[in-house]
């Protein structure tokens, strides 16, 4: 699944059969002597919610949806192997109405005698007379269900067209919402073949995981369409799709591959095909094992969800349209980077995650870490002209900026509950798998890894694993213990911080001694935990590179050449590095030196390190002030984004700037001025991508630090749109709307928002509504709020609004939100709660947040999905840290360059 970087939930209650030993993130963190040993017992076990003894095999599905009564009749043969004599079957089910249910096989066919139903665990257990006798079993299960409007289970989007409103039908059952279409055992380690037939409207196309294999009249308007059984695979990999639709397709490898739209949008889906057939050769030679299903599809969807962009179905993977579709009116650079992403995310789910599947939601990483690694690893290779290389270091450090809090946890957690599974699809997962991935692939070489991968791959094809099943064939390939390392970063939490204590120069050569800490933020005196850490460095201006492990706490390592020292040269460790002053002082005067990864390296480690109180914050500016005007985009990329970050944190919420803040402005605009003025407004032939990335990045910067200049330049524009067809150049055009709209008086906001409502098209409809919840003042903002809770945005625009009003005024929008709860639950599905409440608040820099968030949890929330709002919390506290003990010495670096 790709996610969205705010984005997921709240009150249901599982209890799991392991639940004495669930962590929320708070004990992880706090309690890492454990974490270890817990997560090594349970690793070569499997967590199930279900009663064991009874395992599914196959599903023969007959769906009939009801798109306008939102509704489906269904009726489902489950054939399944009892183990051991029973007289009930207890199987997933949420908000399903039973019919009646029938089993037969040994001993004949007899009617469940009782159906009882426990919403709270989302089960029903169906009961019969004469006990169930070890065997093969055919259960068939009768009943009705309902369509939701919220992307979870089975549910409508609705969508404007010029012949008027309509609505198609999707499912998303990851990670446990199979069971309101199918009472099943949704659980990832119960692996079953599925075979679907739908009753739709004949003039409706039924998508699928597999290739339709029979369409026939049904009658009254309607068709049967079956559907080829899939191989085998989890619940949440399911998938249905209706609606009016278009299909292109081209083939890859004997595979056929689709994109498919709302009619009159294929075209814009030409991109995604042809770089879905590239990328499945791909990941063909790769993986050592070719993708096993006859056709795979991409499936574009109006509207948006907080939480997720796109779903790796086997198949038919689900994306919703912003991260699919290439619109030449509206899309940037950026928009086709982006798209590239999610496309490379989602095809290599294909096989890490359904091929092979992690037995249970504790690794998680399994899938998604693979995924965000190989997503990377994809785009650098098959698009270098991106040099999206450089982009692993923002996924790093956001992993670290998480990591350092004490509601951290492990990349290996234990997952008790659905929320605790949901809340699992984090940064930590994701953006810090993908980092130890990377970690690794450097230490053991590419070349080992891949043939890991690929053993993997062959072994466990339709299976499920645990982490220890990979490591097994890392340790084969590279012919040492790469496991014990992998454990250090997986089976506990935090950032090693390494610190490099001298560097003594002699015969050519430089002798380096280095010792081991914790990097943390919010625990000041923390006893530092251990890591076996792979270490790469080099000095400047030499090619040559030195490698060591650091273990117990401590390594000495000869590099060759004499100078200016650089420790996690090219990037690719997980961890921070704090320098002897005087070796600080000689990469600082280097910077120039540097190649552009490493000095996104070292600016990203000096901010961060300067934030948490172990160099001065102003060591940060020195280096931005020493940037030349000839540094990458990327590198300029990164300083227009910390500059902005130091922006906000300087926010008070008053209505006037303070004037500390207003120093700032003045000085971060006389650094990225220049640099927009040297990229300009206008595009030029054969410019690189990441020079139109930075063009966005800087004009939405300077908005944020109100330059009057960028300001009137988007508002001549924007004036200038009706007779002047270059004045918003698609690549510009919502950037420059957005500037407009920041900074919008009341009579602007009334024209966008008359645009919004006259605008037919979905991708330009939703940019246009969150551009009225983007405004900085806040009389306008709580327009947007109240807008947002009437039906003219669109239910999956509402929630959206909300977030976007909270990222500049997160007080209002948050209170607004829980004096609306009734209201706002409705726009967001059940499970997602204890995810989106908390992520409107987490920009806050007030105490009084804090206590806010601690009291809707308690009302709120069940314990164990306090992840997000215990985050939250802790995000707040260490920016009113960086507030009150990081800014006075950026405000003395200021008051310096002005005298």
């Amino acid at each position: 699944m790709y996610r969205t970087f705010a984005r997921r939930h709240a009150s249901t209650k599982i209890a799991a059969a392991v639940l004495a030993l669930a962590a929320t993130g708070a004990y992880a963190a706090n309690n890492t002597s454990n974490v270890r040993h817990a997560s090594a017992a349970h690793a070569d076990s499997t967590t199930t919610q279900l009663p064991r003894g009874v395992t599914p095999s196959h599903y023969a599905l007959s769906l009939t949806p009801d798109a306008q009564a939102s509704s489906f009749m269904a009726k489902v043969a489950i054939t399944v192997t009892v183990s051991a004599p029973t007289s009930s079957i207890t199987v997933n089910a949420l908000e399903l109405t039973f019919a009646g249910a029938s089993i037969e096989g040994v001993g004949g066919m007899q009617q469940a005698s009782k159906i009882d139903i426990d919403a709270d665990k989302q089960t029903a257990t169906l009961h019969f007379a004469k006990p169930l006798a070890k065997g093969q079993y055919t259960l068939a299960i009768d009943y009705s269900g309902k369509i939701g409007s919220q992307a979870t289970g089975l549910f409508s989007l609705d969508y404007d067209t010029p012949e008027g409103r309509k609505r198609a039908l999707y499912t998303q059952f990851e990670n446990s919402d199979a069971r309101s279409v199918i009472p099943s055992w949704d659980e990832p380690d119960y692996k079953a073949t599925f075979a679907l037939d739908v009753t739709v409207p004949s003039n409706q196309m039924a998508v699928g995981n597999m290739p339709i294999t029979s369409s026939v009249d049904a009658g009254n308007g309607k068709k049967r369409v079956s559907f080829a059984t899939t191989p085998r695979m989890s619940t949440y990999l399911l998938f249905f799709g209706l609606g009016e639709f278009e299909r292109a397709t081209a083939n890859s490898d004997g595979t056929e591959i689709g994109v498919i739209t709302k009619k009159g949008a294929l075209a814009q889906g030409r991109f995604a095909l042809d770089e879905s057939a590239a990328l499945l050769r791909e990941y063909n030679d790769y993986f050592g094992v070719r993708f096993p299903l006859p056709k795979l599809d991409n499936i574009a969807a109006p509207g948006r969800s907080q939480f997720f962009g796109a779903m790796e179905n086997w198949g038919a993977v689900f994306t919703f349209e912003y991260s699919l579709l290439l619109d030449p009116a509206i899309s940037t650079q950026a928009d086709k980077e982006n798209i590239y992403v999610t496309l490379a995310h989602e095809m290599a789910h294909q096989w890490f995650g359904d091929l092979v599947t992690m037995r249970w939601w504790d690794d998680l990483w399994l899938n998604e870490g693979f995924a965000s690694w190989m997503e990377s690893r994809a785009t650098e290779r098959m698009h270098p002209e991106w040099n999206t290389a450089l982009s692993a270091v923002g996924g790093r450090e956001a992993a670290m900026a998480r990591d350092a809090l004490v509601t951290t946890h492990p990349v290996v957690q234990r997952i008790a509950t659905v929320e605790q599974a949901s809340q699992a699809f984090d940064t930590i997962t994701y953006q810090k798998g993908e980092a130890v991935i990377r970690m690794l692939e450097a230490y053991v070489g590419a070349d080992t890894w891949r043939t890991a991968v690929r053993s993997y791959m062959k072994k466990h094809a339709y299976g499920n694993t645990v982490s220890n099943d990979l490591w097994r064939e890392v340790d084969a390939a590279a012919g040492k213990p790469v496991s014990a390392i992998a454990h250090d970063f997986t089976l506990q939490p935090g950032v090693p911080l390494i610190r490099v204590d001298s560097a003594v120069c002699k015969a050519g050569n430089t002798t380096v001694k280095l010792t081991q800490g914790e990097f943390t933020k919010d625990r000041d005196g923390k006893k530092a935990l251990t890591w076996r850490v792979p270490v790469i460095a080099q000095t400047v201006g030499s090619s040559k590179l030195a490698r060591a492990l650091v273990e117990n706490g401590k390594a000495t390592m000869q590099v060759p050449g004499c100078g200016p020292l650089l420790v996690n040269a090219g990037q690719s460790g997980y961890y921070r590095t704090v320098y002897a002053p005087a070796l600080a002082s000689g990469l600082a005067a280097s910077f120039a030196q540097l190649p552009a990864i490493d000095q996104l390296g070292v600016l990203a480690n000096s901010q961060s390190l300067g934030m948490a109180g172990l160099q001065n914050p102003s060591d940060f500016l020195d280096m931005v002030k020493a940037t030349p005007l000839s540094a990458d985009p990327q590198v300029w990329g990164k300083v227009a984004s910390v500059l902005g970050a130091l922006h906000e944190q300087y926010a008070d919420g008053s209505a006037e700037k303070p004037a500390r803040q207003r120093a700032f402005d003045a000085w971060a605009v006389s650094r990225l001025a220049p640099v927009l003025a040297q990229t300009g407004w206008q595009a030029r032939d054969g410019e690189a991508s990441s020079v139109a990335t930075l063009r966005t990045q800087l004009i939405s910067t300077l908005s944020s630090l109100d330059d009057a200049a960028v300001i009137a330049e988007a508002r001549r524009r924007y004036a200038a749109r009706s007779t002047d067809p270059a004045a918003l150049p698609a690549p510009l055009r919502r950037t420059i709307l957005g500037v407009v709209a920041q900074h919008a008086d009341s009579a602007m906001w009334d024209q966008l928002h008359a645009e919004a409502q006259a605008e037919k098209t979905p991708l330009i409809r939703n940019q246009l509504y969150d551009l009225l919840a983007s405004s900085d003042d806040a009389a306008l903002a709580k327009r947007a709020l109240a807008l947002a809770l009437t039906d003219e945005p669109g239910v999956t625009n509402s929630p959206a609004m909300i977030s976007r009003v909270a990222h500049t005024h997160p007080e209002l929008a948050f209170d607004f939100a829980l004096a609306h709860l009734e209201q706002v639950n409705a726009r967001i599905d059940a499970s997602s709660r204890s995810r989106y409440f908390p992520r409107l608040a987490a920009a806050s820099a007030q105490a009084a947040m804090i206590d806010k968030l601690e009291a809707y949890s308690q009302a709120h929330l069940a314990q164990g999905a306090r992840g997000d709002a215990d985050t939250a919390k802790a995000d707040i506290a260490y920016r009113i840290k960086v507030r009150t003990q990081r800014l006075p010495a950026i405000d003395a670096w200021l008051a310096k360059q002005a005298g």
